[in-house]
């Protein structure tokens, strides 16, 4: 018979799991970097996040250890992953990675295109 937190536990897992399931498709099937990144680091970070979360309460219940590791583990991916994400989209967008073709809209255009005549005009 499965206890409460055993059934939390593989809640977790299991959630965790898709979601590392659906990053990896994302990365396989989204058309540029920018789209790629975003499945890279919003679910895997969810996805690591709730895999430790689970890693977390079973050493806490089942073995009666609490595991400063795994709490700083996902203090560490929920604070780097989505920043790291961010900086390596705007280093590829500064860079002129183009968007894919079924792309919208692109709203940084005007304000990079702006800052690049502010900086010719005080060059000039």
């Amino acid at each position: 018979m499965l206890s409460l937190i055993e059934v939390v536990i593989s809640i977790l897992l299991l959630i965790g799991t898709f979601f590392v399931f659906s990053s990896s498709l994302g990365l396989l099937r989204f058309p540029d970097v920018y789209s790629r990144l975003h499945a890279a680091t919003k679910s895997a970070t969810l996805g690591v996040a709730g895999v430790l979360l689970a890693a977390f309460l079973f050493f806490l219940f089942d073995e009666d250890m609490v595991s400063g590791k795994l709490i700083l583990g996902i203090l560490f991916v929920l604070l780097t992953a989505p920043v790291s994400g961010h900086m390596i989209s705007r280093a590829a967008y500064r860079t002129g990675v183009p968007l894919s073709d079924r792309s919208i809209k692109d709203e940084l255009h005007d304000i990079y295109n702006e800052k690049k005549m502010d900086q010719n005009d005080s060059m000039d």
